[in-house]
């Protein structure tokens, strides 16, 4: 063979590498509003930059007819590339190719470049799209499954690593994205399930949709499962590349800071004003999360989950910060399980990549009832302590209305290690409300006083009594837990002057193999 035919074999080979299961199953892949596993890495990726790893990989089954069925770089595309200059290594399955069915080599090149992408300290992204492990290989799929998942764990808290669903992903194939730092989902045209309805039906007797089973609503809204729903494929890749934007490339770098055109003294007068007087009435903190932060940006996590608490990353001054916000909109902003697990993941993200951490507080309390008691929130309460006062990276408090009993030490208290911990005016920092304190500590003279007018003019003046010594910040500031009580004008720049003063802060844990947390 001639050098010149050598040269056009290559050539060859990466043609017929490049359309994956044929041009028929890749036209019916765009007929789904899907697509390719190759357009996919084209988009996510800056421009010319994506090389390819073994693209001339073939499975080794022998069984069931396999060995006359074989495809180039079969049925997953892996490689590296860079997004906005950065570099990341991805892979993403192609379900062209037996239905983008997991193997013992399809495996390995997954696992090649999650070991470099820790080699070289670089975020790892997987684009999901298969049908689950190929069942012709029996142990040997179920086998490179676990690879995979060894490889998640041990890449966990050392680089980010993204997984967007945009096809099926069921069985032992689910628990690849779950241990990942972010979930991308794609509305209508990926699932996510552990069994599928057929199972379900034939076990338990439900009959249910795929889609209200594992579709991206539910894992949405119902699981926390998803980070993100996006619309399309379009939408979620935006969301690869921005989630990007506020994570640095590894557990040993800072978060990449950016020009910032917004003036970090800009005074928001409307701020002064957005509390309502009626401690009762609800209002929406993300107003006061856009009003606060660089050019109105704030990527939000878990939007339709566990609504009564908000988090997601801003930047202020340009540098990235994490934000954690009771919702008096939804609930009153109480904390249940739900909002716990949420906002325990999210500040454990921030502090393994280095990512500083602003809570807002307006929180009346837990959520009572035997169905939060039987459902574990002593432990999933504990699990957002445990994240607070576990975190070393810089974090501030600002307290903007109710911070009550137990939830007002969760919610990155100073005993938590806060650093910097600032009150509005309008804090109520105290074990209850006032009504609720006046039916414990005078409960016995309420019921004594027969005279309807008397009992209620006591009960208000005790209230009243209560909420002169408890429904303002400066009790709490008189011993040392609030640092400042700032007009709520300034807190933009108070925010970006804590944060610049904590960004030298070097704080450790004591020595252990690991911490024990509440699960």
């Amino acid at each position: 063979m001639s050098r010149q035919q050598e040269i056009k074999k290559l050539i060859d080979l990466r043609a017929e590498a490049r359309l994956g299961g044929g041009l028929k199953r890749l036209e019916k892949q765009h007929s789904k509003g899907k697509y390719t596993a190759r357009e996919r890495i084209e988009m996510i990726l800056d421009e010319g930059s994506f090389e390819e790893f073994d693209m001339f990989v073939k499975h080794r089954c022998r069984d069931f007819g396999l060995e006359k069925e074989q495809y180039l770089g079969d049925g997953v595309i892996t490689g590296h590339g860079t997004i906005d200059g950065r570099v990341v290594y991805i892979f993403s399955q192609d379900f062209t190719v037996f239905g983008g069915s997991l193997s013992e080599t399809y495996a390995k090149k997954i696992c090649k470049v999650m070991d470099q992408a820790l080699l070289v300290g670089a975020p790892i992204i997987g684009i999901n799209d298969s049908g689950g492990a190929r069942i012709q290989e029996g142990v040997m799929s179920l086998a490179g499954y676990a690879d995979i998942f060894q490889r998640n764990i041990m890449a966990s808290g050392v680089v980010p690593q993204i997984s967007a669903i945009f096809g099926p992903c069921a069985g032992g194939a689910v628990y690849s994205p779950a241990l990942t730092d972010v979930v991308i989902m794609s509305d209508k045209t990926s699932y996510m399930f552990v069994t599928g309805p057929k199972v379900a039906k034939t076990v338990t007797g439900e009959d249910i949709t795929t889609e209200d089973l594992g579709g991206a609503t539910v894992h949405a809204t119902k699981s926390g499962v998803a980070h993100f729903r996006a619309d399309d494929e379009d939408e979620g890749i935006m969301l690869i590349r921005k989630s990007l934007e506020y994570l640095p490339q590894n557990n040993l770098e800072e978060p990449i800071q950016t020009e910032c055109t917004d003036p970090i003294d800009r005074i928001n007068d409307e701020l002064n004003d957005i509390i309502p007087e009626n401690p009762n009435a609800p209002y929406d903190v993300k107003d006061i999360i856009y009003t606060i932060v660089d050019d109105e940006e704030f990527l939000e996590y878990h939007r339709h989950y566990a609504k009564n608490i908000v988090v997601g990353f801003s930047k202020f001054n340009g540098m990235p910060v994490g934000i954690v916000a009771n919702q008096p909109n939804y609930l009153a902003g109480v904390l249940d399980i739900n909002a716990s697990k949420k906002a325990a993941r999210f500040v454990r993200l921030c502090d393994a990549f280095n990512v500083p951490i602003l809570t807002l507080v307006d929180v009346p309390g837990f959520l009572p009832g035997s169905n939060q008691e039987y459902g574990g929130i002593i432990i999933h309460g504990a699990k957002l302590l445990f994240a607070y006062g576990e975190a070393t990276v810089p974090k501030v408090t600002i307290t903007l209305r109710k911070s009550y009993g137990g939830a007002h030490d969760v919610m990155s208290s100073k005993q938590l290690r806060s650093d910097i911990n600032y009150a509005w005016p309008s804090a109520e920092i105290a074990v209850m409300g006032a009504q609720g304190a006046v039916e414990i500590l005078e409960g016995r003279k309420v019921r004594s006083i027969e005279n309807d007018e008397e009992r209620e003019k006591f009960v208000q003046e005790k209230e009243d009594e209560y909420k002169e010594k408890f429904a303002n910040p400066y009790v709490a500031a008189q011993h040392g837990f609030i640092d400042d009580v700032i007009e709520p004008r300034n807190t933009r720049f108070r925010i970006i002057r804590a944060f610049r003063t904590l960004s030298t802060k070097k704080q450790t844990n004591p020595p252990k193999k690991h911490s024990n947390i509440p699960l």
